[in-house]
């Protein structure tokens, strides 16, 4: 059995040896191993969690504290962001695993808010590329209650084509508070601001009793800001099924923009055939493919828990669909994430203890055009198959060692592990104009032999570099030989 719950749900899950071995423990074994002090027995850790990043973070010879302030790195929720972040003082060396303001990216409403407005810029300023570039990353979108006049405007152009919509709450994740409506009386919730908004504007006062405050409360529960957006009725299907994909981000600084792609991913699939049929609007299993919602499927596959390889995946649509236009959906991937990263860039609270692991959520359509669904902060860690954890043990490693809390890199490596760089400098990073593909996303993920190929280069750097310490300089050597010649 597997638990995924939190506790150490992952003690069952151990990678294999030979897994173990492809992992940073290479330079470890051929760099760390060489030098007077090991570095990794210097490094502390906290972390706010039980899962793969714990033993991730263990198995790489780290020492846990429960120190409060003494460590190298905290990897915490976003709750101790929000409430004790801004009341530290933290040295230079130590790292954080949140922005502070990380909701500008991964709140639904906030995401919206900021990819308008880059694109808007974009066109001031007359980059047409850009612009249309924001306009790609996700589909017609409005925030209410507060643009509810127009989308009802737009629901009615719509409504002849019998256009579905989805409601989704800004602030919650895993398919809760989800659902799917085709006519305007089943959002008339959201025709006016809520009460509670009103009296604010109005600037009037309830009295404060118990049983008003109770109320307020509740109204404002009620007035719960969502995001409406117009629902992908034409996705691309495998087996009849919907699915969408989980990619893997890692941002090392907003100023100046670094961002590194993770070449392994998942497919989540639903477990109940696809229908657009009004009568299944309703249906969770059909139209979401949350593991939180299709693990209570009674078709649930517990082994393989509902999910696919990015690269079997990849392959797969090699074989059935067009090369090209496959080669280009995969590049027009990277793109969704780099100019939604780039909305926010500016807005984004820049800080050098900061660092975030970020989940993107995208929906392939029929044509293979992808849509960006929504963005996660806390990606969950958790596995609940062995090669799902295994595939996370080996992302969160790679995460350490783009971090180099054990200062092995020199800071100019394109690929670390599995992680290729997508954006650094300004510029756009990917393979060689005249490569056959465009992206490393989706390909085979060669981690392994990369890691022990640069294990191997920093090696002989750092012998180089221990040798030119050890032997004195030609000048001293030939003084100290003529000091030893007799006088004539």
């Amino acid at each position: 059995a597997i638990c995924t719950g939190h506790g150490h749900e992952n003690r069952l899950m151990a990678p294999r040896r030979g897994h173990a071995e492809a992992m940073s423990e290479q330079l470890r074994k051929l760099v760390g191993s060489k030098r007077d002090h090991p570095p990794w027995k210097e490094i502390k850790f906290r972390c706010s969690f039980h899962n793969t990043i714990y033993d991730v973070l263990k198995s790489r010879g780290f020492r846990e504290t429960e120190n409060e302030l003494d460590w190298d790195l905290f990897w915490c929720d976003k709750e101790w962001i929000h409430e004790a972040f801004d009341h530290i003082h933290l040295q230079a060396h130590q790292r954080v695993n949140h922005f502070r303001n990380h909701y500008e990216l991964t709140r639904k409403d906030l995401l919206v808010k900021n990819i308008r407005r880059a694109h808007r810029q974009a066109l001031k300023d007359g980059l047409m590329e850009e612009a249309q570039g924001f306009a790609a990353c996700s589909p017609t979108t409005f925030v209410l209650p507060l643009e509810y006049s127009m989308f009802v405007e737009e629901f009615k152009k719509q409504q002849a084509n019998g256009t579905i919509w989805i409601m989704k709450p800004v602030g919650k994740s895993q398919g809760r508070g989800i659902f799917l409506f085709d006519r305007l009386s089943q959002v008339s919730s959201w025709r006016q601001d809520p009460k509670w908004m009103r009296l604010q504007k109005e600037g009037e006062q309830k009295p404060r009793n118990k049983k008003d405050g109770d109320e307020d409360e509740e109204e404002k529960k009620e007035a719960e800001p969502y995001v409406v957006q117009r629902y992908l009725s034409d996705p691309l299907l495998i087996g009849g099924k919907k699915f969408d994909l989980r990619l893997y981000v890692l941002v090392t600084s907003y100023s100046p923009l670094t961002v590194y792609l993770y070449r392994s991913g998942f497919a989540r699939f639903s477990h109940a055939r696809f229908s657009m049929d009004l009568a299944d609007l309703s249906d969770a299993m059909i139209h979401l493919t949350n593991v939180a919602v299709q693990k209570h499927n009674e078709n649930y596959d517990e082994k393989r828990g509902g999910k696919w390889d990015l690269r079997a995946l990849k392959l797969h649509l090699m074989m059935t669909e067009n090369v090209g236009k496959v080669n280009q959906l995969f590049n027009d991937m990277q793109d969704v994430i780099r100019f939604s990263l780039l909305s926010v860039q500016k807005v984004m609270i820049q800080d050098k203890h900061c660092f975030e692991l970020y989940g993107y959520d995208i929906m392939i359509s029929k044509d293979l055009k992808p849509w960006l669904i929504e963005v996660n902060a806390s990606p969950s860690l958790s596995a609940n198959t062995v090669s799902d954890y295994e595939m996370k043990f080996a992302l969160l490693d790679d995460v350490l060692t783009v971090l180099d809390f054990e200062k092995y890199l020199d800071g100019t490596e394109e690929q670390i592990g599995g992680f290729d760089v997508l954006y650094r400098n300004g510029a756009r990073v990917g393979p060689a104009p005249t490569a056959a593909y465009s992206t490393h996303l989706g390909c085979r993920n060669n981690r392994a032999e990369q890691l022990r190929r640069l294990a191997l280069q920093l090696s002989r750097e750092e012998g180089r570099k221990r040798t030119a310490i050890l032997q004195p300089p030609p000048s001293a050597v030939s003084g100290k030989r003529r000091g030893r010649e007799k006088p004539s």
